[in-house]
């Protein structure tokens, strides 16, 4: 009778495996979190700051804020949301390593899980860590208004808020979180409720920066701004070119042409 006891036993363990322990949060830059446990990331790596072009104002304000947090003081949630591949995510990234570098006592934290009602053990983990935390929620949208309910709960009046010495910083293509024609409402009993219902959730970040596509000169600077940082030529027509072929300008299609460009020249890259 033991046997076949120990083998249920053994296979109920492998259908529920231990919780994993969390990583030191005063040990590295920058975790990821899968809705479980904290994990290092193995290579931060962000971009400097200076790299990052076309987008000062949102730089200014994101790295004040940040430091603000960094410092104990009082900081805003932000949502920066916008156009595809302008920059939002590397923003997050380079501000963070920018704040570390100066010395302030800050770590990232990917949020990586869709299920955001994880998020409260991760605020009861890192609450009384002698630490500021930022946590990034990349490229986020729901599809329906209601799906947000939970996370706005969160950044402001709800019972599990995020604690003081964590912000929230959230990624979005779209500005209110929601699609407009789930704002919209046509068809709603109350159009008027279901927008304000729509709107709310963005309207719960203290800061919200706008990203936009950038013009020629701008997709330009940027493409010269990267071949003058990898020692590569900067030949305006080829880029110009690049970006012709791939229908759009934006930081992310200015460095997928620093990597072909880097591969024409059968040279490595530093920075993937």
């Amino acid at each position: 009778m033991t046997k076949p006891l120990a083998r249920i036993a053994a296979a109920l363990e492998r259908l529920s495996p231990p919780v994993a322990d969390s990583a030191d949060p005063l040990a590295h830059p920058a975790y990821v979190w899968r809705g479980v446990a904290l994990e290092p990331v193995r290579a931060f790596r962000p971009l400097p700051l200076e790299r990052l072009h076309g987008i000062e104002a949102q730089k200014a304000a994101l790295l004040a804020t940040t430091r603000h947090l960094a410092d104990g003081a009082a900081a805003h949630d932000v949502l920066l949301w916008g156009a595809r591949g302008s920059g939002k995510s590397a923003l997050v990234k380079s501000v963070t390593g920018a704040v570390q570098a100066d010395g302030g006592a800050l770590a990232l934290v990917e949020i990586v899980t869709p299920q955001l009602d994880t998020l409260p053990a991760l605020f009861r983990l890192i609450a009384d860590v002698p630490r500021a935390f930022l946590l990034f929620v990349d490229d986020l949208g729901f599809d329906a208004a209601a799906d947000g309910r939970a996370l706005r709960s969160m950044l402001d009046g709800g019972a599990e808020a995020r604690p003081a010495n964590a912000r929230l910083v959230v990624t979005s293509n779209r500005r209110h979180l929601v699609p407009r024609d789930m704002i919209d409402q046509p068809n709603a009993v109350n159009p008027r409720d279901a927008a304000d219902d729509g709107l709310a959730l963005a309207d719960r970040f203290g800061l919200s920066l706008g990203f936009h596509v950038v013009d020629q000169d701008g997709y330009l600077a940027i493409v010269r701004a990267y071949t003058e940082a990898h020692a590569l030529p900067f030949d305006p027509v080829d880029a110009v070119g690049w970006a012709t072929r791939r229908g759009s300008r934006s930081g992310r299609v200015a460095w997928h042409y620093i990597v072909d460009l880097a591969g024409r020249e059968g040279r490595s890259l530093d920075q993937a």
